[in-house]
């Protein structure tokens, strides 16, 4: 049985309703926890590209030293776990590990499953939560991955009731 339901999350997964491009998050990380990342992509044998600003590199063996550039922000990490559908990591800060999934590719329930296996993976691997919010909208999670459930889940029903509540 799939974690979520194609049904139940489609309205979110609307490009043209909420934009394309989710952010994704694992909050309070470190310089460790982008080491199991580089790890995982490996184990898993997922494409890979790495690049630094417009310069294609290799992935390095080690996370470590990948913060400390000056030009960190144009650190891009593109995971591609199945064709078509790209995961972008941006490598800001050891802070939290973020990410982006375009909703053009991850439409109708078997990209859904995709998107599922791996943020389950991901949260898996880091042990914690991978949570994926509308573009610049932190505070509000769709769906993620939690730790105690050990399964992603849809959180946007209770935070809509939430806000609904609020304004009344």
């Amino acid at each position: 049985m799939p974690d979520l339901l194609w049904d139940d999350v489609r309205e979110w997964f609307s490009p043209q309703e909420n934009g394309s491009l989710p952010d994704v998050c694992v909050d309070a990380t470190t310089i460790a926890d982008w080491q199991l990342v580089f790890d995982l992509v490996r184990t898993e044998g997922w494409a890979v590209r790495y690049s630094v600003g417009d310069v294609r590199a290799e992935l390095p063996a080690k996370a470590d030293g990948i913060m400390d550039r000056a030009d960190a922000e144009s650190v891009e990490l593109r995971v591609w776990p199945v064709a078509d559908v790209l995961m972008i990591f941006r490598m800001y800060s050891a802070a939290s590990v973020d990410f982006d999934v375009d909703l053009r590719e991850l439409q109708g329930q078997e990209r859904l499953d995709v998107l599922c296996e791996f943020l389950t993976k991901l949260g898996r691997t880091l042990g914690k939560p991978v949570l994926m919010t509308p573009e610049g909208a932190p505070d509000y999670p769709l769906i993620g991955y939690e730790v105690e459930a050990d399964r992603v889940v849809m959180f946007a029903p209770a935070w809509a009731e939430t806000t609904a509540t609020d304004t009344d």
